[in-house]
Parts: C-alpha cells; structure tokens; sequence
C-alpha cells in the first residue's frame, strides 16, 4: 500500500502552498525537509495581488493583508536627496480586490502557512532529507533519511521537487538547470533604524550601479535594506559584514541604524529546467527557476505553480481526470517561467549597468519619467498587471477553448465589483463553476444542476461589458480561477464537449473514488 499519494519534497513557499492545497482536496500527502526548523532570514518580500486572489480559496488573504505592510509610495534618491516620488496605495484600483504593494516577508509567510497546514492536521517533517528515488509503473520509491540518521523508504504516488535551487528531485531526473549566475554579490540586512527613508515607504539609491533600496516592514522603524556589491569585496562573500556594506545606505539615504537583526550575502542565478515534469516526478518553485529579484516575482510564480498542479494532482488521484492532465502543467508553466526569467534579467541588467547611458537614464530620466508616466492611469495599471501577474494567462494552452468579448479561455476573470454583486466571491471554492452575466437557459441550468456543477448567474450591468464580458455568455472557470472556456452560445453543449475532450469528470455527491494507477 502507499504511504502517501503525493510526497512533495520542501517545506518552503511553494511546497507549503502545495501541501495545503491539495490537503484541502483530499489527497493524502507527505511533506519532508531537511532543515531543522522553518527559516528565520528570507529574501522574498512581496506578496502579489494575483498570489492574494488565490489565497481566498484557503482563507489566507485577509491574514496574510493584516500581518503585512501596504507600501503607500516609492522614492527615487539622489545625491543624498529625495528626487521623486510615486504612490502606489491604489495603483491597481479597479482591477483587484488587493490593488497595492503588500510586503510580507518569506520567514512570516512561512510560519502562517505552517500554522494552516496543521490546522487541517497536516505537519512538516523536519530532519527528513530525500536520498534518492525510482519511478515504478504504479508509484515512485523513494528513499529517505530521518532525524535519527536511519534510511527508510516511501510508497507514493507521485513526488514533487519543491526542493530549491539545488534539487534532489531535479537531479535524479535529469532536467538540467541552464542560464547563469550575475557577478554581483547580493545582500540583505534587516534592520532597525531611523530616518527620512524609513518612514513607510520604499526608497531606491540610483546614484551607482550598485543598487540599494529600502523596503519598509510592519512596525516602525523595520526594514529591509537589500544592495549589491561588485568591487573586490564581493570576493570575500564569506566574511562581509555589514559594516562593509552600509556605508553606501547611510551616507546617501541618511539611514541610521539602531540594530541589524540579520545580514546575509547571496548569489542571484537565473535559470529555467529543461523539464517540469519526467514522469511521476514534477518541478515547482526554485527547483524548476530562478531569477532576479526584480518585481518581486520568485516566491509568487513558486506558489503559483504550486496551485496550478494542486488541482490537477488531485483530480488524477481521485479517478476523475485522465493522467494526462499533468501534462498541461508544464505546457501552461514553464512558458511563464522563461518570459519572467527573460524579463526580470534584462531589467535588472539595465538597471545595475555601467557606463555613461546606464548611469544617464539612472540619475537624469528615471527621476523624471517614471514618476510622470505614472501619473497617466494606463501607464499605472499596465505596470501594475505585469508586477502583480493578474495580466498572467493561459491562452493556447491545452486547458484553453473558445472566446466571449475580451475574455479568451485561459484568461484570468475580469474582476467586477458593484452594490449588487462581487464576481470574485464564489472564487473562494477549489473546483469547476459556471459564470454567466445576463440570463441563464433553463437547459444550461438544467445541464448544471445534472452534472452538481456550480452556476453562477449575474444580472447583467453596463459595467460586465465595461470589463469585456458578454451577455449570456458561459465562462467556465477552473478550480484554480482561471477561465477554461469561454463560450458566446451559452449552450450546455459546448460545456459537455469540453469535458469529454479534456477527459475530465465532474464531481458527484455519490461518487466513488477510484485512485489512478
């Protein structure tokens, strides 16, 4: 018998998100970590607005809101002075429910997501390092060493490389890691501090190639400073202090630190595997890439992987999908994960250029241009899609069909808030609905009700088409929120035609499981 359906190697981010998601869904999991205890330093900060939607489906959003710290401004610093500033507190109005910059650091994220997990009686077990692992034609057998130094070996179902990095799981299936590694050496320092660049808000140095910037957390006077360091002392990474690196912060952002609770020195890679998936073993978070932390974008395309193949792992295991469903995870995945690597690397090579154009735009049109553009509404929501992955689809992918007004299949739900109705509130469930804005057929109706699939009906309101959605139109949404297909006719039809071709069957009250091979 298996130990376990699933054994997700990684109590980081993305394997913690992955553990609960799929605890929610049923699925007998295991979830093993080397460390002896959850991190106490991270890197990661922001948690994006599209990471919050999903995060309702678990009850974690208004938790996660309450214990972060909304970012109402950035700053740009010159020559020891404030330059320009730009707010942020509503940059995505309109467009989400969470329209800000939320900062929330990892090891605080990490803890909240422990605490949820074993609220639904699950646990991380500590001191459990993955040794090694074979695929069978039922299962994997891994390998695994316990806190007490004893081998000892797992039955499962599938296995998961949430492992970081340096991947066991990555390793032992061969996916390859290819990109590079930036010469800078990165820092980051949590501190507590005074001054004018501690009051809240972030503050970025643009005077050097070197970049420093300032990132407020919740209380007064906490933050995170996070620079780079490129000259000769980026050779002795294993003896820096702080006091090496500071000067830089509190000579131009008049900084005055009161106590460094942490300071850690890092290399940044940016790679993409080869491979998410090799069989029974798959690839999430920064076992399958890695890139700069520019836009903050890591930790939450990690937890977004993760929820894209919650669900799918789910419906395998129960007998409701074929095993083929688990393709689409790398289809629709890893497409995101090379434009983010390609993108996140050219940002940040630009901006820690050297040379008299780098240096030009640094500390001549930045201070001017950003803060003008963004005073334009497109401008601001635009940058704030990208940043926050609400502009993130799956278009052309396989899970896709179809294309009502300006919502295609694999689009994220518009979100339309009015006195009448919030479009997103049945978004809280992990599993297939029905959305129609304007009138429902009775065979529609029927047809869903048949097959104990959720309908949602909207009375129709100008600002539906105001958010390109059309009248009577069926959108059906996967249980991760996204839009499968999108159909004008609104005819049961095109919904029975979907799940037929995509092998899916939809769950009933008398269901009985029967667990994939």
């Amino acid at each position: 018998m298996r130990q376990c359906d699933v054994l997700i190697v990684g109590a980081g981010p993305t394997g913690l998100v992955l553990a609960l998601w799929l605890t929610r869904l049923g699925v007998k999991v295991r979830l093993v970590d080397k460390t002896a205890e959850p991190g106490t330093t991270s890197r990661a900060l922001a948690v994006q607005a599209r990471t919050l939607e999903l995060y309702r489906q678990l009850d974690l959003a208004d938790a996660v809101v309450a214990k972060g710290h909304r970012v109402p401004a950035a700053n740009f610093w010159l020559g020891g002075e404030r330059k320009a500033r730009f707010p942020l507190a509503a940059i995505g109005e309109g467009l989400t429910p969470y329209p800000f910059m939320l900062i929330f650091p990892q090891d605080e994220h990490e803890r909240l997501l422990i605490a949820r997990l074993e609220a639904l009686n699950g646990a991380v077990e500590r001191r459990t390092e993955l040794i090694s692992f074979t695929e069978r034609s039922d299962g994997i057998l891994a390998r695994l060493r316990g806190p007490d130094g004893a081998e000892q070996d797992c039955e499962a179902g599938y296995i998961i490389g949430c492992d970081g990095a340096r991947s066991t799981v990555r390793e032992t299936i061969g996916a390859g890691f290819p990109g590079g590694t930036y010469r800078q050496l990165f820092y980051v320092a949590d501190v507590d501090a005074s001054g004018p660049a501690l009051n809240g808000e972030l503050h970025v140095d643009l005077d050097e190639a070197d970049f420093v910037a300032v990132f407020p957390l919740a209380g007064k006077g906490r933050a995170r400073l996070i620079g780079t360091v490129r000259d000769e002392r980026a050779d002795r990474a294993d003896t820096l202090t702080f006091a090496d690196v500071s000067n830089h912060a509190i000579a131009h952002m008049k900084i005055e630190v009161a106590a460094v609770n942490w300071f850690s020195t890092y290399h940044v890679h940016h790679r993409v595997t080869r491979h998410f998936r090799k069989g029974r073993a798959f690839l999430a978070g920064d076992a399958a890439h890695i890139h700069s932390p520019a836009g903050g974008q890591g930790m939450n395309t990690g937890i977004g992987d993760a929820i894209n193949l919650a669900w799918k792992l789910a419906a395998v295991v129960a007998g409701r999908a074929k095993e083929s469903l688990l393709d689409t995870y790398e289809a629709e995945r890893i497409g995101f994960a090379r434009r983010l690597v390609a993108t996140t690397d050219r940002a940040f090579t630009f901006a820690t250029s050297e040379g008299r154009l780098a240096q030009f735009v640094r500390t001549r049109l930045a201070p001017i241009v950003i803060p003008a553009a963004f005073r334009l509404a497109a401008v601001r929501h635009l940058a704030f899609r990208t940043v926050s992955q609400t502009m993130l689809n799956y278009r052309g992918g396989p899970l896709s069909r179809g294309s009502a007004g300006a919502v295609h299949g694999g689009d994220r739900l518009p979100w339309v808030k009015n006195e009448a109705a919030d479009n997103f509130a049945s978004l809280d469930a992990i599993d297939w609905q029905v959305h129609v804005y304007g009138s429902a057929g009775a065979p529609l109706v029927s047809w869903c009700a048949q097959e104990n699939l959720r309908l949602q009906v909207f009375p129709w309101r100008p600002d539906y088409a105001a958010a390109g959605l059309v009248r009577d139109a069926i959108y059906l949404l996967r249980p991760d929120t996204y839009v499968a297909l999108a159909d004008i006719g609104g005819n049961p039809d095109a919904l029975a035609r979907y799940f037929r071709d995509q092998g899916v069957r939809l769950k009933h009250a008398n269901d009985v499981v029967t667990p994939a091979a």
